[in-house]
């Protein structure tokens, strides 16, 4: 560790700001400032405006870094919010939908969040080009559902992606395949961040180049880095010269992310004549939401706290499905004349994520993030909105992906519904074992997807193949053990069974 950036931990765990810890700051800003102008040196000269936007950006963002006591929030500040900050959706719902549908949509700007890779479910490229029902990738849906409401209702409804430098090249590409469709697709490009060592607190990357074995030296920086990306890419002014007036903000790998026309409604013609600024659709936790993000009020501001943000002695408590009851689903609603304004006067407050990671050679770095809905305390007169749990279901994991193939969900125009089959409206627990973690893999073990419309829980470990039209029913769980394999017969009914040990079925 250098001596400095050794200084640096152990004047920070002091309180207060001594002259002692201002020179360490300065000497660790001036030494940042020393290399990233070294990198900024060897960019080429039509990557030179980007290049420099992006690494001024991150100089502010370290400016903080170095300012801030560590994640913590005062624990004896958060209060559970007022009953009407956080609506429950009836309520939104219970007043109807305005005589011109497409006058509220033609203000709407749908952007997907789009700078993640496929690599947790095995899979190379941008996550968004998977196939997820009928050949359809995440990508494909968003497009499907634009277009649906842009036919029915004449409007002009544009989609915005935003890329990191992880998939913008492949997903330029597949975009020409929607040339004919009925949706403007926009791109543009989060911003680029060098990691820095966790020693010495300097970057890793000797120059702007991000292939080769530099490739690890470079980081998207979360995605609440889209206010000021959207804004530098000049998309956020030209919509707003066409007289676009919200973003809905949503993760792509979100499928119940789709536009909503009474939240929308609620938003153009607010009951009391009060605009919002930013709308965050929160849902009730289960117990397989406990880390999810929660809205709390801190000091009369409605606010976000991430479970990287609370004190130790109070993780158990901030869990706790009892004390905080919601959770934020990401999909986020945001006036763009605010988000212009805010920008411009430098007023966005977002705490930094400290994200840790340990690159293939050994090597500590620390990536500084941020978060899109952390920026709601900036806003004036935000709201909670308490949506079904349908508007959150996100696919992150090959256990997600079967629930979403399966006959649980009906698509429509692009939209995935629950079945009305299904005679209670919870989603099944599904814990899929790390034979199934890729999606190749997963693809394999599977002739048919089952019938599960029935299912409550499904818990599979180890090495095993399911026949074609298995239906699962109550709760199932199969393991076969290190060395068994499992084959599930085709058309086997299995209704609230255990199955362990070797099962093969040969054919003859």
């Amino acid at each position: 560790m250098s001596s400095f950036a050794k200084d640096f931990s152990k004047a920070m765990s002091q309180a207060g700001t001594s002259p002692f810890q201002e020179a360490i700051r300065q000497e660790l800003e001036y030494s940042m400032k020393v290399e990233l102008d070294k990198i900024l040196a060897t960019a080429p000269q039509n990557e030179l405006p980007h290049t420099k936007k992006d690494l001024e950006g991150f100089k502010k963002l370290f400016h903080r870094f170095l300012q801030e006591k560590g994640p913590s929030v005062d624990w004896g500040k958060i209060q559970r919010p007022p009953e009407d900050s956080i609506q429950p959706y009836e309520k939104i719902k219970a007043r109807g939908l305005p005589d011109s549908i497409a006058s509220v949509l033609n203000k709407l700007v749908v952007v997907k969040l789009n700078g993640g890779l496929g690599t947790s479910m095995g899979c190379k490229g941008p996550k968004s080009l998977i196939g997820v029902r009928n050949e359809n990738t995440f990508l494909d849906l968003t497009v499907q559902q634009i277009e649906h409401l842009n036919k029915t209702y004449n409007t002009d409804v544009p989609l915005v992606l935003m890329n990191s430098f992880n998939t913008d090249e492949d997903t330029k590409k597949i975009l020409q395949k929607y040339s004919h469709s009925r949706v403007k697709i926009y791109t543009f490009n989060q911003s680029r961040y060098p990691r820095i060592n966790k020693e010495s607190l300097l970057p890793i990357a000797k120059d702007v180049s991000y292939s080769g074995e530099n490739t690890e030296a470079w980081y998207p920086p979360g995605h609440g880095d889209i206010y000021a990306s959207f804004y530098n890419s000049g998309l956020l002014d030209n919509f707003i010269d066409e007289g676009k007036e919200y973003i809905f903000v949503s993760n792509i790998d979100n499928l119940g992310a789709t536009v909503d026309l009474y939240i929308l409604n609620h938003l153009m013609n607010p009951p009391n004549g009060k605009r919002c600024e930013f709308v965050m659709e929160v849902t009730n936790k289960t117990r397989a939401d406990v880390k999810g993000g929660t809205l709390t009020q801190y000091e009369n501001k409605l606010r976000l706290v991430e479970i990287a943000q609370v004190p130790k002695a109070h993780v158990d408590e901030f869990k706790s499905v009892s004390k905080f009851k919601i959770f934020n689903t990401n999909n986020l609603w945001v006036s763009l004349s605010a988000i212009k304004r805010l920008q411009e006067q430098n007023a966005i407050d977002m705490e930094i994520i400290v994200n840790p990671k340990t690159l293939d050679g050994g090597l500590n770095v620390i990536q500084l993030e941020t978060a899109v809905g952390a920026a709601i305390k900036s806003f004036d007169n935000s709201l909670g909105i308490n949506v079904p749990r349908s508007r959150f279901l996100p696919v992150k994991t090959t256990s997600d992906l079967l629930l979403v193939m399966s006959n649980l969900y009906s698509l429509h125009a692009g939209s995935l519904t629950m079945s009305e089959k299904r005679e209670f409206p919870t989603v099944p627990l599904v814990k899929l074992g790390s034979s199934f973690t890729k999606v190749q893999d997963y693809l394999r073990r599977f002739e048919s997807i089952p019938d599960m419309l029935e299912l409550d829980h499904l818990t599979v470990s180890g090495d095993v193949t399911f026949g074609k039209n298995v239906a699962l029913k109550g709760t199932v769980i199969i393991i076969a053990n290190h060395g068994d394999r499992i084959d599930i017969p085709p058309g086997a009914v299995l209704e609230n069974k255990i199955v362990s040990g070797n099962l093969r079925i040969l054919d003859h």
